[in-house]
């Protein structure tokens, strides 16, 4: 009696909750609740962590690199298109990087924002097959903590972004991570190609560079709403997730540095596999 009582009490919380939500998003793919990311990602998580590596305990590598050639290049230009889209409608056509609002209104440059939130959103599924190519690649070593739990924290963090606050100045951090993955993913793409290409990975030092100047500009940015008087951005809750999440990884990444460049030592295991695929 008492667990009925709790969980319709949780029911009822959740329908007043989400009764806030964005209605422009009614009917699209993944958005009818949090369930459904939720389930993905615990089924990720499984596989990653021990159904995959119990499979694959007893059965050789899988060569992946075509495949893999392929996958990296298609997020690649699948993240110069969210770029230019982010772009183009908001950050390169009006947002003044500071107190930049949530657009609620159905014109095509408010809709043209959702749709590449949302496509944002869908493309951290996509992203999820990193993890599951070192599994079948039967590179476990590689598959940290801090790998799995990036992978999974930001497709179910943008379900809410997406479905209460699809644009605005909540979405700097996207468009950077965008621009970023054009880099990224490029790198890794060379790397697939095979040995014969890698002298064309001279810039392979400047990668941690980029990371961490990304995460300083999302931490610098996403900090001035704590300076600014006065700014009615809708979802402030939203602004301090961004905050912490990109604060935690900087010093993340500053560890890295420290220990990559001023002690010339080499790198601990979790920020040597952990981070260099993350981003």
């Amino acid at each position: 009696m008492a667990f009925g009582n709790l969980t319709s009490k949780a029911i009822l919380l959740y329908d007043e909750w989400i009764k806030d939500a964005d209605p422009r998003l009614e009917g699209w793919p993944l958005m009818s609740s949090p369930f459904p990311t939720t389930f993905i990602i615990g089924t990720y998580v499984y596989f990653v962590t021990s159904l995959g590596p119990k499979l694959m305990e007893n059965k050789k590598p899988f060569e992946l690199r075509q495949i893999m050639t392929f996958y990296n290049f298609s997020v690649v230009a699948l993240s110069l298109y969210m770029t230019y889209e982010f772009l183009m409608s908001g950050w390169a056509t009006g947002y003044s990087f500071r107190c930049d609002i949530v657009d609620y209104s159905r014109s095509p440059t408010a809709l043209r924002m959702v749709r590449t939130c949302w496509l944002y959103f869908f493309s951290k599924f996509i992203e999820l097959l990193d993890t599951i190519f070192f599994v079948l690649r039967k590179k476990n070593n590689q598959v940290t903590f801090l790998h799995v739990f990036h992978h999974s924290i930001m497709p179910w963090t943008w379900w809410f972004g997406v479905k209460f606050a699809a644009g605005g100045l909540g979405t700097f951090h996207a468009l950077l991570n965008c621009i970023v993955h054009v880099v990224m993913y490029t790198y890794y793409g060379i790397c697939s190609l095979g040995p014969a290409y890698h002298k064309y990975l001279w810039w392979k030092k400047y990668m941690t560079t980029i990371q961490l100047v990304q995460f300083i500009m999302i931490t610098v940015h996403i900090g001035q709403i704590y300076v600014m008087d006065d700014c009615p951005y809708q979802y402030p809750i939203f602004m301090f997730i961004i905050w912490l999440y990109g604060s935690m990884f900087l010093v993340l990444f500053l560890h890295f540095w420290y220990h990559a460049y001023t002690k010339g030592q080499r790198l601990p295991k979790m920020a040597r596999n952990g981070i260099s695929k993350d981003q």
